[in-house]
């Protein structure tokens, strides 16, 4: 210990003597919490993707991961249904135990968190239901890949920023938005912006309809929501987020692999005899206060809660559940001037929410009158009710050296807190019992805590334009209460363990010819411990899966390449102003390692061991690569057209070459032409397609999940037309 703090205390020295040195200068470089920063990305050492609106709006503009998946390398969205299930998969983590047990049953995303307008999405457990969330009014997204403790807490993925559309200042209108589409797609959005010297705000009212491309597939959704700033003052703002939603969501079931070799896309029929669905009714709200105290310090204060109706059903049964989430989040930015060259600048803060939950299952029964056609709710299985807790405290600070060279560290420490009721009672198993031994013998509780992620960087800048970085980061991402019971057994699972990503990343970033072309190259390695992983059990038939569980299955080594290139090939004042070409690309060398775990045989009573050492992780393919090009014209015609491929992968841990996928590409295109007319009104009128080669790909994949694991895309062209009518009051 005393060597090490000699040690620092030279370092500090050295660090002193530099920054009074009077012959160099540095520009005032201010690193601030990624949800509040306006600096660009190149002072930041780490893999952040920025999209604008040109980028999110090159679809439909209605599905995020048409965005994410064509301009994020290293970066994959999907999706369960049409307006449903959305979740992430960053470097190869987010889809491998989402939906255990029927609890989380609408594709919830875990290991990363999502914000929107400073506002966690992500609950008190860390999972992620974005149903209630309208894409298109989203006008920027940020991603930050990789471990992210220092600022987000329990992000061992990454995190991901969302903030809606800021209307124009001094400016007051109302649009109207139509969107048809294949399929029967129809999307009708009023929206209401105004934005004074002080003051702005978005109204947005919208209904979503969709027949669906599959038998049971459709869907409607219905939502309002509200954004509102107000600046009393030069020193605080004022922000709030009111949003409601209704969606329901027909499911088909996941299609076996001959089923879908064969194009076969009726779906599992027992699905469709237990109208299986998604139906959430939520309500979000959240409030943000930043004040700046002085020049050198701020704070943002963000408080938020959300309540959810969800009802769905699979070919488990029917399950009802009733989350409320809230909490508080409050970060410090602070930057202090040391010497004349020097300037030390960092975020602190806490993150804590709550989440209290009650979830029943039901099984699915014959209809005796056969009324409808489906099965109808039966007996209960089971009846939980949860109590979840999770605290966050984080602190990062990047020291701004001369000749632009900036030295990062951090620490964040995390718990969480999980409680399990259940109030099932049945003769036959009178409720599980606490292995832990407390009193109450229908409770469990688990507690996870000591989970510190450190985080180190160095960064160097050449002539504001390029930067090399090196960074070292850890997180965590601990169990969540549907993996603790398993109601069709009414077991528990005990003894999960949190688990821990480490990841070394090399990159360099910056722009280049004049600021025409902008490229971002990274390297890492990243190591996850503990992972957890589902495990299916068949049914009887061995035809569908019956249940799943999750256990820690060992570690997971990720080796990746990613790198980007958007270029503004032309610009000019006549009749072609704009065309920028981009490209990305996505290298993934992912292996189990050390992964073993014990899994029940096909009798449901005996352990098999499973050891997928030294096999590719399932889930990723190897190879990404996207391509595409944008063009806007001096009278307001404009379009796009983009290619993606997809590599083959394996779906399954053990590698079994019946498990694996086909690769595929994607051309689409779109093409719009924007007017303004009788002074006050602004059009755009566009038509699009999708998939216009008429290939077979999939939507998503459930992974270890066998027979049934796809969720199929539309294997035919699919178009989409609309118009966006405005009227600018003033």
């Amino acid at each position: 210990m005393q060597k090490i703090s000699l040690l620092l205390s030279a370092a500090s020295l050295a660090a002193v003597s530099v920054c009074a040195q009077t012959s160099l200068s540095l520009d005032e470089v201010q690193v601030k919490d990624t949800l509040q920063r306006g600096n660009a990305t190149l002072y930041q050492p780490a893999s952040i993707s920025k999209l604008n609106t040109k980028e999110l709006k090159r679809s439909t503009g209605l599905f995020l991961d048409d965005a994410i998946n064509t301009n994020v390398p290293g970066v994959f969205m999907q999706r369960r249904t049409v307006s449903g299930g959305q979740s992430f998969n960053i470097r190869g983590y987010g889809n491998g135990t989402r939906g255990t047990n029927g609890i989380n049953s609408n594709f919830d995303g875990q290991g990363y968190k999502v914000y929107l307008n400073n506002i966690p999405i992500t609950d008190a457990e860390g999972i992620t239901v974005m149903d209630d969330i309208d894409f298109n009014s989203i006008g920027e997204v940020e991603i930050v890949k990789g471990p992210s403790g220092t600022l987000y807490g329990m992000a061992i993925a990454g995190a991901v920023n969302l903030k809606t559309i800021k209307p124009a200042p001094g400016k007051t209108s109302v649009s109207q938005q139509v969107l048809v589409g294949s399929y029967g797609l129809q999307r009708y959005t009023t929206t209401v912006q105004t934005a004074g010297e002080r003051s702005s705000l978005l109204v947005n009212y919208g209904k979503q309809l969709y027949d669906g491309f599959m038998v049971h597939t459709a869907s409607h959704k219905d939502f309002v929501n509200v954004y509102g700033e107000f600046h009393p003052s030069a020193k605080q703002t004022f922000g709030a987020y009111v949003g409601y939603s209704n969606s329901y969501d027909e499911r088909n079931g996941e299609l076996d692999t001959v089923q879908y070799m064969n194009k076969d896309y009726s779906g599992n029929p027992a699905y469709i005899k237990n109208n299986a669905h998604s139906n959430v009714i939520s309500f979000r709200a959240g409030l943000t206060h930043t004040y700046r105290f002085a020049e050198f310090l701020s704070n943002t204060t963000s408080v938020f809660g959300t309540g959810i109706s969800n009802n769905s059903s699979s070919a488990g049964g029917w399950t009802d559940k009733t989350p409320l989430n809230y909490g508080l989040r409050s970060t410090f930015d602070m930057s202090f001037k040391l010497g004349k060259n020097c300037r030390l600048s960092g975020v602190t803060g806490i993150e804590a929410q709550r989440q209290n939950a009650q979830t029943i299952g039901y099984g699915m029964v014959a209809d005796s009158f056969n009324l409808s056609g489906y099965n109808i709710i039966g007996g209960i299985r089971s009846n939980q009710y949860t109590v979840s807790s999770t605290w966050s405290a984080f602190t990062e600070w990047t020291l701004a050296l001369p000749y632009q060279i900036f030295f990062t560290a951090g620490l964040g420490y995390s718990k969480m807190n999980i409680e399990l009721n259940d109030r099932l009672y049945a003769a036959s198993n009178n409720n599980p019992s606490n292995p832990k031994g407390t009193q109450n013998p229908t409770q469990y509780s688990a507690s996870y805590d000591d989970m510190l992620s450190p985080r180190i960087a160095l960064n160097k800048v050449f002539n504001k334009k390029v930067s090399v970085y090196a960074s070292y980061s850890q997180a965590y991402k601990a169990p969540v209460s549907s993996y603790f019971y398993i109601p069709l057994t009414g077991q528990l699972n005990t003894n999960l363990k949190p688990e821990k990503g480490t990841q070394i990343e090399l990159g360099t970033k910056g722009s280049l010819l004049r600021d025409r072309l902008h490229y971002e190259l990274a390297v890492f390695s990243a190591m996850f411990t503990d992972k957890m992983t589902v495990v299916a059990v068949p049914n009887a038939a061995n035809t569908a899966t019956s249940y799943t569980y999750v256990v820690n299955g060992g570690t997971v080594d990720n080796k990746g390449l990613e790198a980007m290139i958007k270029y503004n090939a032309y610009q000019s004042e006549g009749f072609l102003s704009d065309l920028t070409p981009f490209v990305n690309f996505t290298y993934s060398n992912f292996k189990y390692k050390d992964f073993v775990f014990q899994q029940l045989a096909t009798d449901k009573k005996s352990a098999v061991s499973k050891d997928f050492s030294d096999k590719k992780v399932a889930g990723v393919p190897p190879l990404v690569f996207n391509a595409g090009v944008d063009a806007g014209t001096k009278i307001g015609l404009y379009g796009n057209i983009t290619y993606s491929y997809r590599d083959a992968m394996y779906f399954t841990s053990d590698n079994v070459e019946s498990a694996k996928t086909k690769s595929y590409s994607l051309l689409n295109a779109k093409l719009g032409y924007r007017v303004s007319f009788l002074t006050r009104f602004d059009a755009d009128i566009y038509a699009g397609a999708v998939n216009i080669t008429g290939t077979q790909y999939y939507q998503a994949v459930f992974l270890n999940q066998i027979p049934d694991a796809y969720l199929p895309a539309p294997y035919e062209i699919n178009y989409f037309g609309g118009f966006t009518l405005k009227y600018n009051i003033k």
